[in-house]
């Protein structure tokens, strides 16, 4: 028996831009539709306008196989999954809204890397904390990241019945 490997040629991760919309869409469409979770373009958009140097893509052969949102808000507050971002938020805490990696991907380290990545530019920008809402059975992925978990806040029924915020020091 055969297997075939795909052989990547060309991976980064840089900065997004406004050309990445729509792979961002699409990955994310793909990632959250089944579960209830996905935002509406509009939505994701507002979230990498408030922060463009703490959002991150992973570009894979020309393709956007993954991607990092995050921007600083309060400690212990999360935005809406129903509304676009109507405010920047000066805060010390910088919220990862949302980190994907393409399913041909998973398995291979990207998600550490984008989230190693993330963690450089919040202490490069004075960020104490990195906080972030652990949804579909992610919680032990971020505890091994050293992300600890915040039972006690509850959360907005369309994060899911099973998410949970977590936090941890830059």
């Amino acid at each position: 028996m055969s297997t075939t490997h795909r052989v990547v040629e060309d991976v980064r991760i840089r900065h997004l831009t406004d050309d990445d919309w729509d792979g961002i869409a699409t990955l994310e469409a793909d990632m959250y539709t089944d579960s209830a979770l996905s935002e509406e373009r509009s939505a994701l958009e507002s979230r990498g306008r408030a922060s463009p140097s703490t959002c991150f893509v992973l570009e894979c052969d020309g393709r956007i196989a993954g991607y990092a949102l995050a921007l600083p808000y309060p400690e212990f507050r999360y935005p809406d999954l129903a509304r676009p971002e109507g405010s920047v938020h000066r805060s010390s805490n910088l919220h990862l809204h949302d980190l994907v990696i393409a399913e041909d991907l998973r398995g291979r380290g990207w998600a550490k890397r984008l989230l190693h990545r993330l963690t450089m530019t919040a202490a490069a920008r004075s960020h104490d904390r990195i906080s972030l809402i652990a949804v579909g059975g992610s919680e032990p992925f971020w505890s091994a990241n050293g992300f600890k978990p915040h039972h006690e806040l509850g959360l907005a029924k369309s994060y899911g019945a099973n998410a949970v915020y977590m936090s941890r020091a830059v």
